[in-house]
């Protein structure tokens, strides 16, 4: 998808503020059973049409307003991902400004997860 320029330089100024691992790191945390707390924060459309096992929705719209009441634990490992990374970095960004301290956005979202062949809930 071709984003705006503008949407494009908000997202390069956060990115190297915030942690990113690949798509590939966070399967293989999964395979070695790591706990972490793994938020798809796109739209609710976009949720009900398949998302990444284990995972739960907190859209973007509502995160910060929500994420205290689903994660307490500001200390908790999360991970965010979108349909490509560029709204989860934003949400990491935010989340990390609220004072969570071990935040990550997967880098190539749900499209790199889906192109790997890895499993989708539908």
């Amino acid at each position: 998808m071709q984003h705006d320029m503008s949407f494009q330089i908000l997202v390069d100024e956060v990115r190297p503020l915030i942690k990113e691992l690949t798509v590939l790191q966070v399967k293989q945390k999964f395979d070695n059973g790591e706990k972490f707390v793994f938020i798809d924060v796109r739209e609710d459309h976009e949720w009900n049409v398949s998302h990444i096992p284990k995972a739960i929705h907190i859209g973007k719209g509502i995160l910060e307003r929500d994420i205290a009441a689903n994660i307490s634990d500001k200390n908790s490992e999360i991970i965010l991902y979108c349909g490509g990374g560029f709204r989860s970095a934003l949400s990491a960004y935010n989340l990390q400004k609220m004072g969570y301290t071990n935040v990550a956005s997967m880098d190539g979202g749900i499209r790199e997860w889906n192109d790997l062949g890895f499993p989708l809930n539908k």
